[in-house]
């Protein structure tokens, strides 16, 4: 199972959603807040996808 990478995902979804609440009193800072999540699941992903396993055919 690919582990590396799950906690970066799991936290980006929670920031990024955090940034999303914020938006509404602080526009700006929420979406920084939304985009600094964004890349941690972008990063967080590319990290799961590259500790796959192999898989044998």
């Amino acid at each position: 199972m690919a582990r590396e990478g799950l906690i970066p995902t799991v936290l980006g979804s929670a920031v990024t959603a955090a940034g999303l609440a914020l938006r509404a009193s602080n526009p700006a800072l929420g979406w920084g807040v939304a985009g600094f999540g964004l890349a941690h699941i972008i990063l967080g992903s590319i990290d799961m996808v590259q500790h796959m396993p192999e898989r044998e055919m």
